[in-house]
């Protein structure tokens, strides 16, 4: 028999601490949790790779860590940029706490359509919402990451016929203007814009044609990749700040082109 009642259990996390020395981020990472990300098709249910953290005042010897999971299991709205504001003030609120993280990350999938025959098929891309609230501010950063095709200019200019091509991973990260909604949707038509061609899930005969054709026609580097989508998000009004790279899974090599950068956006 246990020596408590459940009322008379000693809460020793919430007892004092006596070092003076505050944690910024604590709480619980690794979480795998079903959960519905909103894109511009609708809320679609994934499974999402979670962290969550609340910084902890020194004088506090721990977090409620069992807090955490209680709020996830709790969530039942479909996550975006703009909601996800609310679950970080829900989140400081059940820990009374002053600053705080959140990631949500998942595989989200969209329809599309084959560019000629028009088949429809499942397209799987990566997302990441991210939340952090320091100072008494929550900014909120979206990070996708796109699979797409790129051609070798150069292999195209020096060869007499035919260019060596390989798949490469676009990925993005946006941080947001304060309370403007950005979906998956939106980074990955930029990131898809900027490459040779996009990818998709099933093509008929004519389709792989004019993949193979579109590709040939729009060779780019992996410099190409990074600086055409840098170009668009400088330009948008909901981008603060924002990191593209683009790794290259080269063909010809065994090993990949890699390519990173940073900037500002418009907002």
């Amino acid at each position: 028999m246990n020596a408590f009642a459940p009322t008379d259990l000693p809460d020793v996390q919430a007892s004092a601490d006596r070092r003076g020395q505050p944690i910024q981020r604590v709480g619980v990472r690794g979480v795998t949790h079903p959960v519905a990300l909103l894109t511009g098709q609708g809320p679609c249910p994934t499974v999402a790779e979670v962290e969550m953290y609340v910084a902890l005042p020194a004088e506090q010897k721990g977090t409620h860590m069992s807090r955490f999971v209680a709020l996830l299991q709790d969530l039942r709205q479909p996550l975006d940029s703009a909601s996800l504001p609310a679950l970080m003030d829900e989140m400081l609120d059940l820990l009374d706490a002053d600053g705080g993280y959140l990631s949500f990350s998942a595989p989200i999938f969209l329809t599309k359509q084959a560019p000629v025959s028009g088949i429809s098929s499942l397209m799987d891309y990566r997302a990441r919402l991210i939340a952090e609230h320091v100072d008494g501010r929550t900014t909120v950063s979206l990070s996708v990451t796109a699979p797409v095709t790129s051609l070798c200019p150069c292999s195209k200019t020096i060869s007499r016929y035919g260019a060596h091509n390989q798949r490469s991973h676009i990925t993005i990260t946006a941080s947001l203007a304060q309370g403007v909604r950005m979906l998956p949707d939106d980074l990955i038509r930029i990131a898809e814009d900027a490459a040779s061609c996009e990818l998709w899930g099933l093509l008929k005969r004519a389709d792989e044609k004019y993949v193979t054709e579109r590709a040939y026609e729009n060779p780019k580097f992996v410099e190409d990749l990074v600086r055409d989508v840098a170009t668009r998000l400088s330009d948008d009004p909901r981008v603060s700040r924002y990191e593209v790279s683009s790794e290259n899974f080269e063909s010809i090599h065994n090993h990949s082109a890699y390519a990173w950068m940073e900037g500002a956006g418009a907002a």
